[in-house]
C-alpha cells in the first residue's frame, strides 16, 4: 500500500473510532493502542479482519474502502476460475493439501465468528 493510501486509511481509522480514545478503540479491536496509533499515522496497515471492522465502523463495505484506497483486490473472478481449472487436473494428493488448508481457514473463521457473537 502506497503512502497516500496509508494516509487515507489513517483518516478512515480516526473516523471509525469517532470519539473513542485510541486505547478504547484498540481494546474493542483486540490490538494495542500503539497499533492504532501506527495505523492512524500511516506507519502500518491493519490485518484484513481489522480492516473490515474499521470499514464497517466508518460506514464502508470492505470493497468500498479498498476502492477508496486504490487497492486492487488480490483475487479477480477470472483468477478464481483459473484456480478451479488447475484443481480439476491436479493429483488428488495436492487437492487434499488444498482441501486441508481450506478446512483450516473455515475453522478459523468459525472461531472468530463465535468470539464476535460472544462479545456482542
Amino acid at each position: 500500500m502506497n503512502s497516500e493510501a496509508r494516509k487515507k486509511l489513517g483518516e478512515i481509522a480516526k473516523k471509525a473510532r469517532a470519539s473513542m480514545s485510541q486505547r478504547s478503540f484498540a481494546t474493542l479491536l483486540g490490538v494495542s493502542y500503539t497499533t492504532v496509533q501506527a495505523w492512524e499515522k500511516g506507519e502500518s496497515v491493519p490485518d484484513i479482519e481489522n480492516l473490515a471492522n474499521i470499514a464497517d465502523r466508518a460506514g464502508y463495505t470492505i470493497e468500498e474502502l479498498l476502492n477508496y484506497l486504490g487497492v486492487k483486490p488480490q483475487s479477480e473472478t477470472s483468477d478464481v476460475n483459473q484456480i478451479i481449472k488447475q484443481i480439476k487436473v491436479m493429483p488428488l494428493s495436492e487437492v487434499a493439501v488444498i482441501a486441508k488448508a481450506t478446512a483450516e481457514r473455515f475453522a478459523d473463521a468459525a472461531i472468530t465468528l463465535g468470539e464476535e457473537v460472544k462479545a456482542s
